[in-house]
């Protein structure tokens, strides 16, 4: 619903009243986006692709990738990537599509302002414990009901 009343609404806003014509226009890329991103992502199987998609957008434009696992913390400002390394890799395309004098306004040249290096990487070491049957009949045995009780 939230891609659907988006996108109307912005054709709306500029378009006008959908026509016949235009029908098209205003449901298609709806579907579109709605159809792929409701896909289960290659990259990450507990995600959909939509979901993939902010997560790269919002690294994109903040520079920060949250631990998930830690809990949602704000990045402190040593911890943001300068927007020049993010898109250093689009460089060529965005140098032909814009020209080299805007590219390097959008790259973040000399009028942005330095980041301080981070701190070293965080090393997690993932602990994975299989509990099985045997364990789980224990815990179960000792959460047994206690005599006295009633419901």
């Amino acid at each position: 619903m939230l891609v659907f009343t988006t996108w109307d609404g912005l054709l709306f806003l500029t378009v006008g009243f959908p026509s016949v014509q235009w029908l098209t226009l205003y449901m298609l890329p709806p579907v579109i986006v709605t159809v792929l991103g409701a896909q289960p992502s290659k990259a990450c199987d507990r995600r959909a692709v939509l979901a993939t998609w902010v997560i790269g957008a919002h690294y994109q434009v903040w520079g920060h990738r949250p631990v998930i696992c830690g809990g949602r913390v704000v990045a402190h400002r040593s911890e943001w990537i300068p927007r020049s390394a993010r898109w250093e890799r689009h460089a060529p395309a965005l140098t032909r599509t814009f020209g080299p004098k805007l590219t390097g306004r959008l790259m973040g040249g000399t009028d942005t302002e330095a980041v301080p290096p981070a701190s070293p990487p965080v090393e997690l070491a993932h602990t994975v414990r299989l509990y099985g049957p045997d364990h789980m009949v224990k815990i179960a045995a000792g959460r047994g009901r206690r005599k006295g009780r009633s419901t």
